[in-house]
């Protein structure tokens, strides 16, 4: 096995105490403190997130935007600078090569945003489709990324930002060149914890200073360094996506409830034939909440049944901090993914009782 990689604030955790583990090849915190504070303190107040293992891929040249529409399912074509937009990459097959976030820099220039594990992959696969005027390019080692979540995220980061009233950033818009206690970065409204929020872009050697400041700014207001297990806990009671878990190179965005990224009417995309079938006639599976009814965890992997049919599996599941129950997200056949029915998972050997209802699970008060 190789040496595990690790993002420019790795020494900061050091200090800090925290606990880091393997994160498909990159060792990072899985808590500082607690899992269950870290998610309470992004609920109620404000967390601090380390993503700089998250991939960052540049498409640049006149024919950007045909070629990201060809490889996209959502629609770029509105986009406007200093706007992002959620996407999912497609295979031919309609499963997901992966979700991502696709930023407009400036026309004919564009950053996405790639999960981690597949930062190579994504990259081989655009190179692989790659057709027209344009230069793609993997500058992942360039960028860290910090993600400040939580009703008090504004408030602390404005302290640092005098060039900009943050108020002014909508969700899925951000800034460029911003200082931040005068390093320069890209803040962007979006997130992934179900909250309000920013993550900021920097130069790989601003991130160990912007990491402190932020920590700094944010004591008075309860600020906390968070690890992957609150952003795992977060982003599962809002509903939003994990690769390799909700979504898959077999799992299909439409399976996935994500049909409000697909746009089946726009010209014509890599998987488009197999997703507008399963627009019009509704896809064999479908992702379900869980609630147990019964004693039990439902976790990755295990078996659900209705009775002593095999009717599909269980993507997420952990006893949820905010509500505390026990609940699951679940990929079943499409005739069972329906609210307020009993369905039974297979924990331990033992089939416990499960009611299905409608994710998320978590909503955020506006």
């Amino acid at each position: 096995m190789g040496e595990l990689k690790r993002t420019p604030l790795f020494e900061s955790y050091q200090r800090s105490g925290a606990k880091t583990i393997d994160f498909g090849g990159w060792e990072l915190p899985v808590q500082f403190s607690s899992i269950k504070e870290e998610h309470e303190a992004v609920r109620t107040k404000a967390g601090l997130f380390d993503v700089s293992h998250m991939g960052e891929i540049t498409v640049k040249g006149k024919d950007s935007l045909a070629f990201l529409q060809k490889m996209m399912t959502n629609d770029l074509s509105k986009l406007q600078p200093d706007q992002a937009i959620y996407t999912i990459m497609c295979n031919e097959k309609g499963g997901a090569v992966d979700d991502l976030l696709v930023y407009m820099l400036a026309e004919d220039d564009y950053l996405l945003v790639v999960n981690a594990a597949n930062t190579d992959k994504d990259f081989d696969w655009l190179k692989k489709h790659q057709a027209g005027n344009i230069e793609v390019e993997n500058v992942s080692k360039d960028w860290a990324q910090l993600a400040i979540q939580g009703p008090a995220a504004e408030g602390i980061l404005q302290k640092l930002v005098t060039d900009v009233d943050l108020s002014e950033i909508k969700p899925f818009k951000f800034k460029q060149e911003v200082r931040i206690n005068g390093i320069p970065a890209l803040v962007s409204r979006t997130g992934y914890t179900g909250e309000d929020g920013f993550e900021i872009y920097s130069r790989s050697e601003d991130a160990p200073k912007l990491w402190e400041d932020l920590l700094e700014a944010g004591k008075e207001d309860g600020l906390l360094p968070c690890g992957l297990g609150a952003r795992d806990t977060l982003r599962f009671e809002a509903n939003l996506a994990l690769y390799g878990q909700e979504l898959a190179d077999d799992i299909s965005p439409l399976e996935a409830g994500l049909g409000f990224a697909v746009k089946t009417n726009k010209e014509d995309f890599i998987g488009l034939e197999v997703l507008k079938e399963q627009k019009e006639n509704g896809p064999k599976r479908k992702l379900i909440g869980l609630e147990m009814i019964d004693r039990g965890i439902p976790r990755h992997g295990y078996l659900v049944f209705s009775g002593e049919e095999e009717v599909g599996h269980v993507t997420t599941g952990t006893q949820s901090p905010t509500l505390k129950k026990n609940i699951g997200l679940a990929l079943v056949k499409a005739e069972y993914a329906v609210p307020d029915q009993e369905l039974q998972v297979e924990i331990r050997g033992k089939k416990l009782t499960a009611k299905t209802v409608r994710p998320p699970f978590y909503k955020r008060s506006k």
